[in-house]
């Protein structure tokens, strides 16, 4: 437990921070998982159009410090290379 005043309020908003982190990254994960879902399954169109939403999540995580900004940007050309393999075989 934590003693000081600001150690107290540290742990607030180390509490408040992971939890928002948490519903961002979630968000995240289910953005992806249905544009992966839908490239695997030969929808490339409907893929094509859910890929800039999840490049909009990937950007405001990399902002904001959920995931760090070169992770997003490798996901997003691992994402693009995915839809684009996709529509060549």
């Amino acid at each position: 437990m934590p003693i000081t005043r600001t150690a107290k309020k540290a742990l607030r908003q180390n509490k408040t921070r992971y939890e928002k982190n948490k519903v961002q990254m979630a968000d995240l994960k289910k953005a992806i998982k249905s544009f992966r879902k839908l490239a695997e399954a030969k929808k490339t169109d409907e893929a094509a159009k859910e890929l800039p939403g999840v490049f909009q999540k990937l950007d405001k995580a990399a902002k904001v410090g959920v995931v760090k900004k070169n992770t997003a940007n490798r996901l997003k050309s691992r994402l693009s290379a995915r839809i684009n393999t996709s529509a060549n075989k």
